[in-house]
Formats: structure tokens, sequence, C-alpha cells
């Protein structure tokens, strides 16, 4: 039998870790990691899970839903009205790919400000 893992961190490429961690951190509600600093951000949930924003020199967004520059990771949010989530989400900076693979009413993927897609999903 395989040990239980829990995940414990996910780590995001961008330009500007402070920026994209305050668009997720508004996104989100997690609380800012007060050792954050311009190349390292992070944001902290209550239960343990991290969220981690690197700086890279020369990032690249994903080119989603090509593959010039593979998308390498997405996250999912569970929401409760798509319509309310997704119009707050473009408020804080968010963009809108014209590719949408599901059905609207389903899920929608967005970008957030550094091009990395992430998807909202109906919790109902």
């Amino acid at each position: 039998m395989s040990p239980q893992m829990k995940l414990a961190a996910i780590t995001l490429d961008c330009p500007d870790p402070l920026a994209l961690a305050a668009f997720y951190q508004q996104a989100t509600g997690f609380a800012p990691h007060p050792k954050s600093d311009a190349d390292f951000a992070g944001l902290n949930r209550d239960d343990g899970l991290f969220i981690g924003f690197q700086r890279v020199d020369g990032y690249r967004a994903p080119s989603w839903p090509g593959q010039t520059v593979p998308q390498q990771l997405h996250l999912c949010f569970d929401v409760e009205d798509l319509d309310e989530a997704e119009a707050w989400l473009l408020g804080l900076g968010a963009g809108k790919p014209d590719h949408q693979p599901h059905e609207a009413a389903r899920a929608r993927v967005l970008t957030d400000p550094a091009g990395h897609p992430f998807c909202i999903c109906r919790s109902n």
C-alpha cells in the first residue's frame, strides 16, 4: 500500500509574483504569506494549502488552447454562480479566451493576469 499524500503547495511561474499573488488573494480570500517578496510570493489557506508565485525572467504566458507554449497545469475552482464569478474575476483582471471547451452552463475557462488558464465550475 502506498503512503497517503496530501497536496501542500502549488507554485506558478510568472513575471510579477506580488501582482499575481494579489489577484489570487482577491479571488480566493487566502492570506498573504508574510515573507512574500518580488521574487517569490505566496498565499496560505487555513487548512495549510499554499499557492506560490515565483518570478521567472523571460516568462512566456501559456498559449492556451494552442500548444506553442503549453499550459503545463491549471487550477479549477468551484463556484455557486458562474455568471457572477466570471464577472467578478474579469473585474479583478482575469481574461476570457474565445475558445471555451465546456458548455457555458457547466464551466468556463479564464486566464489570470499572467496568462495561466484556470477553470471555474458550477459547484451544484
